[in-house]
């Protein structure tokens, strides 16, 4: 399941942003007075191709592809401790695939929203982070290459980790520097936040919605950025549907905060849907672009990756266009695929096996 970490400074909505994307009724004053556990929750990933599967398959279920959403604490910039990501809170914002940095683009008063200056901050804290973890790490490696001679994988540990800390060291994320597929490897298991997919939730007010296309320009020369008035699709989800689009339309509105997070989530990790057919159920997966057949047979289950013999594919526009698996063989747009073949986007797979 892909994980979605949001992380923010006090006061910048993060709880709200979560809230609106999820359906949840999560506390947001107690939240900011000393709560320190992540609020969590598991969306559908919306998709009409699905949707249109179903109607035609009629399966006794419909399985969409998830997104689990983490509201983490409020990151406080002023802060004495510098090594804010500590202990069962650092294991879980490791572990997500990519993080939604939440920005405040409202009026609080006395406190005028500062987007770029609260996304200087945010990237500091990561730097810290890493930072300490790569301090650590070249100490230890510096001590056992001293008494246990020139070996050397320490040494190219040693090498790769002070690497790390050089960059750190002068204010770079770790993702503007180059590595091997060995320095990758060794790098996977520390889960550096410098490393991780981030993307920019600009989240402003309902009367302010639309008019930040300077700021959008300027941010999105570093990241992609969705805008989301957080507190109005938040109250959003307490009105019956057809209100709710009626006031999305009146505030020029086009796309609900659950789906420009979907979209933005999948361009910034690279991912792509592929669907499975059949009786019992019609599903989507999810894969990242550039993936295989082989891939996406050990996504479905590894027992298919193991047995692989081919894959049996069509295309979700080329189904529909044709309106049934016959006439798509017919035309000639039923194709046998190897191990080897990219999945692309839309993609309708059968996995033949052992």
């Amino acid at each position: 399941m892909i994980k979605i970490g949001l992380v923010g400074l006090p006061k910048s909505g993060k709880t709200t942003i979560f809230n609106a994307v999820t359906g949840s009724e999560a506390e947001i004053s107690d939240y900011y007075s000393g709560a320190t556990k992540p609020n969590l929750a598991t969306v559908e990933v919306v998709d009409e191709r699905l949707d249109y599967l179903a109607e035609i398959y009629n399966p006794h279920k419909k399985i969409f592809a998830t997104i689990e959403y983490i509201d983490f604490i409020g990151i406080h910039h002023d802060e004495i401790k510098r090594e804010i990501f500590s202990g069962e809170l650092l294991s879980i914002i490791r572990m997500v695939n990519a993080l939604g940095l939440v920005i405040r683009g409202f009026y609080v008063p006395g406190s005028p929203a500062q987007p770029e200056q609260d996304i200087e901050t945010l990237e500091t804290e990561f730097l810290f982070s890493d930072l300490a973890i790569c301090e650590k790490k070249v100490d230890t490696l510096g001590k056992q290459f001293t008494k246990g001679g020139k070996n050397p994988d320490t040494e190219k540990e040693l090498k790769l980790f002070k690497k790390c800390y050089d960059c750190l060291s002068e204010n770079k994320m770790l993702k503007t520097l180059e590595f091997t597929t060995y320095e990758e490897k060794i790098l996977r298991g520390f889960q550096f936040l410098t490393l991780k997919p981030m993307f920019i939730i600009l989240n402003v007010d309902e009367d302010n919605f639309g008019k930040n296309q300077q700021l959008k320009d300027r941010l999105s020369d570093k990241y992609k950025i969705v805008e989301i008035a957080g507190k109005f699709e938040m109250e959003l989800h307490q009105l019956e549907e057809a209100e709710a689009l009626e006031f999305m339309e009146e505030y020029n509105i086009k796309e609900s905060a659950v789906n420009k997070l979907t979209r933005i989530s999948y361009d910034t990790l690279g991912l792509i849907s592929f669907f499975t057919l059949g009786k019992d159920e019609v599903r989507a997966w999810t894969l990242k672009k550039g993936e295989t057949a082989l891939d996406a047979a050990a996504e479905v289950h590894t027992d298919l990756a193991r047995g692989f013999i081919r894959a049996e594919r069509f295309t979700y526009d080329d189904f529909k266009e044709c309106g049934s698996e016959k006439a798509l063989k017919a035309s000639g747009k039923f194709h046998l695929e190897g191990k080897e073949y990219v999945v692309q986007d839309g993609d309708i797979i059968c996995i033949r096996h052992n």
